[in-house]
């Protein structure tokens, strides 16, 4: 990872954890859920802002991992994170390994109606099926613990989650910055050239979607322990649609700016439901969300990550005019 990456890192554990220990309840809560929809968004970056692949099924590896850890540890008194967390991932990268091996051999719209099928028929294996537990969902009555200690509080959930949160910006950052990352880059860019000068470019997208599927499913994992109850509304496109609003908010391209994005995205549902500010009206608060989202994207092409780059081209066309100027006197 480069400096500023690095330095990114340091300053969002300093006020993350600040918050463990002088926020309230509520803020703790609600921090807690944000973080866990930036993991979501990161492995959703990874495809869209890094490989150029749209998924439009994501929520199918965040409900998959959310469901792996109620149904394995259905019959434990005291699951351990230990193998519970790797094998949630690993059962959303499996599924990702199934729908990625299919879906991948489409292009363009097509690619994203496969993935949204395979989402939808996860969705509806779990809603119909005595699988999930129907449309009741299924409750999670343990609490995990690591190496015999119980994380039942939510400040120590929190801290777990943060740990989480850094470990995959971490090895994301390492991803994009290392050889295989940079494949995915020029796939992006020029998929033919790419394959011309001898990559499998197939095989290249495919590992990033797995990767992806595991991280996403690492957040439906935590979801399901935050909340304790799991529903087939997990696997619904409306997640999926959600989260990829919240990278394009954020700036496609750049892991901080999903981060970013699902900050600002969580901050704006809050916003929008409060019935202080918006009294009856918060009950259509779907409404004011969207139109904030398409004023947003009209106004920032580049996402709230742009902004630096939007304001430093402004800074400097005033110099460069009077230069101009100069020269031509």
């Amino acid at each position: 990872m480069n400096r500023s990456q690095i330095l990114f890192l340091l300053v969002i554990f300093t006020v993350l954890t600040s918050i463990a220990f002088v926020g309230s309840e509520y803020s703790i809560d609600w921090m807690t859920k944000t973080m866990i929809y930036a993991i979501f968004a990161l492995s959703l970056e990874l495809l869209v802002g890094t490989t150029g692949l749209i998924c439009f099924g994501q929520s199918a590896f965040f409900g998959i991992g959310a469901y792996a850890i109620v149904k394995l540890s259905a019959d434990q008194a005291s699951p351990q994170i230990a193998y519970l967390l790797p094998l949630s991932m690993i059962f959303a990268g499996i599924y990702a390994f199934f729908v990625g091996a299919l879906s991948l051999r489409t292009k363009g719209v097509y690619f994203i109606m496969v993935t949204l099928a395979f989402a939808q028929m996860a969705y509806y294996v779990i809603h119909d099926t005595p699988v999930g537990g129907g449309t009741d969902g299924i409750y999670l009555y343990t609490k995990p613990n690591f190496w015999g200690y119980t994380i039942n509080s939510s400040q120590s959930f929190y801290l777990f989650t943060l740990i989480c949160l850094l470990a995959v910006f971490g090895f994301l950052g390492l991803i994009t910055h290392s050889r295989f990352g940079r494949a995915l880059a020029g796939i992006r860019i020029n998929e033919v050239r790419m394959r011309a000068i001898g990559y499998d470019t197939y095989y290249y997208k495919l590992a990033a979607f797995v990767i992806s599927g595991m991280v996403a499913g690492l957040s439906g994992y935590l979801f399901a322990v935050k909340d304790g109850f799991v529903n087939p509304e997990l696997l619904s496109w409306h997640l999926s649609g959600a989260v990829l609003i919240m990278i394009i908010l954020g700036g496609l391209g750049h892991l901080r700016g999903a981060f970013f994005g699902s900050v600002v995205f969580a901050l704006l549902e809050e916003f929008f439901r409060s019935e202080v500010i918006f009294g009856a009206f918060s009950k259509h608060w779907h409404l004011g969300l969207g139109l904030t989202i398409i004023i947003s994207v009209a106004l920032l092409p580049k996402g709230l990550f742009g902004l630096s780059a939007l304001w430093s081209s402004k800074a400097k066309t005033p110099q460069i005019l009077s230069k101009s100027i100069q020269d031509e006197g």
